[in-house]
């Protein structure tokens, strides 16, 4: 078994979908450690020979690996050398593709990325408005809102917030069941009026407490009596107005995030795939 392995991202463009198809696949296997690195815009069979003359430079005879996503054929062709392991990304693909659809491929690089502005327009609005309306700000804003995440305190709302907004293009607000709702039993009229948007977060008493106590060790506020009951009565709100519940318990953002989107009734625009490292929600 390889200890290290030098990795190369090759494209016709910018080498951003080479690298994340090639890391999604790396990250299987956690006991090798490579060194990476991109190469874009090899468009030409003079760019190819360079970039391969470089990475046979860099490497030796260790055959690095090589992640390809180059549209053009004969420019392709050049990584196909025994001295590397090319795994072409996209011709095999393709090829296949054009045989079951009976159709022809564009073969024309970057293209998904050149249609793609309205939706980084749409990714930039979305975290313009998730920022603006994080932590119970801007109620009034909810009408807006793709999704609305709520929850008691350390449940996972801004995370997952923000993480459905930058990688999934959608207004998220979240809003923070404090002591004023809770005690009182009722929620804010702008998320009432949403409700089919909202979703509730929430753990275990003991889950919280632990959380809690890692930054305020001591207090009131960590205790696992004031846990139970916030957790308690954030959860007969839900059920009071028929909101959706997810429990955030010992799943990072990423996998909320989908479950999330997934709910009955929540917007399932722009979805992008899991990145290769998987964070807590609760860090």
């Amino acid at each position: 078994m390889w200890n290290t392995k030098d990795v190369y991202y090759i494209s016709d463009s910018t080498a951003l979908l080479a690298e994340e198809m090639g890391k999604s696949l790396l990250c299987q296997f956690p006991e090798i450690g490579f060194n990476e690195e991109k190469i874009p815009f090899v468009r030409e069979k003079r760019d190819a020979q360079l970039a391969l003359s470089r990475i046979l430079k860099h490497s030796g005879g260790l055959q690095p690996l090589v992640f390809c996503t180059i549209m053009d054929t004969e420019v392709r062709q050049v990584f196909d050398r025994a001295e590397v392991e090319m795994i072409d990304l996209y011709g095999g693909f393709l090829n296949r593709l054009e045989h079951i659809l009976e159709a022809k491929a564009l073969h024309q690089p970057g293209f998904y990325r050149n249609r793609d502005d309205a939706k980084t327009e749409k990714r930039v609005e979305a975290i313009r408005y998730t920022l603006e309306h994080d932590d119970g700000r801007k109620t009034e804003g909810y009408d807006q809102a793709e999704i609305i995440l709520i929850g008691v305190s350390r449940t996972g709302k801004t995370p997952v917030s923000v993480y459905i907004a930058t990688h999934m293009g959608l207004k998220a607000a979240n809003f923070p069941l404090t002591a004023d709702h809770l005690d009182a039993y009722e929620l804010p009229a702008d998320i009432i009026r949403n409700r089919a948007r909202a979703v509730g977060l929430t753990v275990t008493p003991q889950f919280l407490h632990r959380i809690r106590e890692e930054r305020y060790r001591g207090s009131k506020y960590a205790q696992l009596a004031t846990c139970r009951a916030e957790l308690q009565r954030s959860e007969q709100l839900y059920m009071q107005h028929g909101i959706q519940v997810i429990h955030t318990e010992g799943k990072s953002i990423e996998e909320l995030s989908a479950e999330v989107t997934n709910l009955p009734g929540i917007c399932k625009k722009e979805r992008k795939r899991l990145p290769i490292e998987h964070r807590s929600v609760h860090e």
